[in-house]
Formats: C-alpha cells, structure tokens, sequence
C-alpha cells in the first residue's frame, strides 16, 4: 500500500458519512424563509398601498369640498359661475402635490387622485410600487 492510499483511507475514516437528511432539511428551511420574507413584504406593502388609498382619499374629499365652497360663496354672492369651483379644487390639488382630475358630472364636481408609493419588500420580486387612488364628489349649492 502506497503512502497516498494510507492517507486517502485515513481520511475517509476521519470524514464523516455522507447523509442526505442534513440537505433536505436545508432546503425546507430556504424554503419557509422565503415564504416567510414574501408574507412579510406583503403585510408591510399592503399597508403601505392601504396608507396611499387612504391619503389619496382624503385629499381627493378636501379638494372636492374646497372647489363646493368656492361655489357657494359666488352663489350666495347671485353668481352661478362653476370655473371658480374647478379652479379652487384643482389649486388645492395643485397645494398638496399629489395628482388629480376635477371635472363635472352633471351638477356634482368629482375630483379624482391617484398616489404610487415605492415598495419596501416586494421590490425584491419586481414589484416596484403600489397605488392608492380616491374619488370624491361635491353637489354644488345653487345648481338645482
């Protein structure tokens, strides 16, 4: 016997045995820590998407009121000039910075907005950002 071979089985005495046991309880638990990543990025996005829907809302009923207000005072002034509502909720869109549509539908103005927030988690599989839009409506006063 030569001195490689004395040393390749003293080697193979010191290694321990190969088991495959160890390696699939290394993939199961890869696997739940992914599971468990994914679950957690989509608790803390879907928040955050929650949180967008919920500002954008409210600016959306602000700017809404704030253009019915305007209104109001022209038409308790004799006045029945709908462009000073648009332009008041659309300067309180412009005020908060978050993007928006007012228009008209029929005698209610509706304003419209729309806020994408980056994500925290998920932007590890693609998704980048989520969105949170809001609608509001305002009868205005006088136009009956």
């Amino acid at each position: 016997m030569t001195g490689r071979e004395r040393g390749a089985r003293r080697w193979a005495r010191l290694r321990p045995p190969v088991d495959g046991r160890g390696q699939s309880l290394s993939v199961l638990a890869v696997v739940i820590m992914v599971a468990l990543i994914l679950t957690a990025g989509l608790v803390i996005d879907g928040g955050q998407q929650v949180d967008a829907a919920s500002r954008a809302q409210s600016i959306a009923a602000a700017a809404a009121r704030a253009g019915s207000e305007a209104q109001a005072t022209d038409a308790l002034a004799g006045s029945n000039d709908t462009g000073r509502a648009l332009a008041a909720a659309q300067a309180y869109l412009d005020g908060s910075g978050v993007p928006g549509t007012v228009g008209f539908d029929g005698d209610r103005l509706r304003v419209t907005t729309e806020i994408t927030v980056p994500t925290l988690m998920l932007s590890v599989i693609g998704i980048d950002s989520v969105r949170g839009r809001g609608e509001a409506e305002a009868e205005l006063v006088g136009s009956r």
